[in-house]
């Protein structure tokens, strides 16, 4: 079915169409990934040399936290 409304609207195999409410949710979770790596970033920067394991942990959590629901994310056709 996708391959013949694929044919219907003449897309080549390059392209696909995807809900805005799903680019709208990916676009979200990319923010907020980015948001993550630079708060980690400066956080890392201000700790310098001096980051104790609990610091560390907090900025892997917090990346984890962003990055989990973009590794789940599954695009519906």
């Amino acid at each position: 079915m996708g391959r013949q409304r694929a044919h219907e609207l003449q897309l080549s195999e390059d392209e696909l169409i995807v809900a805005k409410s799903e680019l709208d949710t990916l676009h979200d979770e990319l923010y907020v990934l980015a948001c993550a790596v630079n708060d980690a970033e400066r956080d890392l920067k201000a700790a310098g040399t001096k980051a104790t394991p609990r610091e560390l942990r907090e900025i892997v959590e917090w990346l984890l936290e962003a990055a989990t629901p973009l590794r789940d994310r599954e695009l519906r056709p």
